[in-house]
């Protein structure tokens, strides 16, 4: 494949800039795979010094599944109104609403859980070994990576993507903000089922 193919490509695939690009082609030595995480490493840090912005931006998608018994009221944020308008912030917000709408979240994200609210997890993980006969550091080692799994699965950002198992919707939120050039953030959401 040409260069100015795997230029095209890239671009398409990414939305990013074709300088951009062409930069991280470069440096990959023209390896479309390599180029791909280098962009993806170089919008993390782009994010990092905008991570102070005030995000008083954005939209409010609602989702209502075909049989309208379940339906999502998502609010995501961003630094202008330009981005809230664009398709691609839309598209954004739509697939985190139906993300929340399959997988039934409770929180954005895991430190929006309380402790009070993880104690009674931890109690009923508890009730489940005892009796059991195990160590109790070895319990305890149990209950830590439940704990740990429970927080994946409440929380919306922890989630697998549905769409892409192999990204959660923090990685489809970092990837976006790296392509748009701007912090975006799940301010909340309302999950109604029938």
């Amino acid at each position: 494949m040409e260069n100015t193919d795997l230029l095209k490509q890239l671009r398409e695939e990414t939305g990013i800039s074709m300088m951009e690009c062409k930069k991280a082609l470069e440096e990959s030595n023209w390896d479309i795979k390599r180029a791909k995480e280098i962009l993806r490493e170089k919008g993390k840090e782009m994010i990092k010094s905008r991570s102070d912005r005030t995000m008083s931006k954005g939209i409010v998608e609602a989702y209502i599944h075909m049989n309208g018994k379940i339906g999502v009221m998502l609010e995501l944020l961003c630094e202008s109104d330009f981005v809230a308008k664009s398709d691609e912030f839309k598209k954004l917000a739509h697939e985190i609403a139906l993300q929340a709408a399959a997988t039934r979240p409770l929180f954005v994200k895991p430190e929006d859980i309380s402790g009070e609210f993880l104690d009674n997890e931890i109690k009923i993980y508890k009730k489940q070994f005892e009796g059991s006969g195990k160590p109790e550091n070895i319990v305890n080692q149990i209950i830590e990576g439940k704990v740990k799994k429970y927080k994946e699965e409440v929380s919306l950002m922890n989630q697998p993507w549905v769409k892409d198992t192999s990204k959660t919707i923090q990685d489809l939120i970092t990837e976006a903000r790296a392509k748009i050039g701007e912090n975006i953030t799940v301010g909340k959401f309302s999950r109604f089922e029938i």
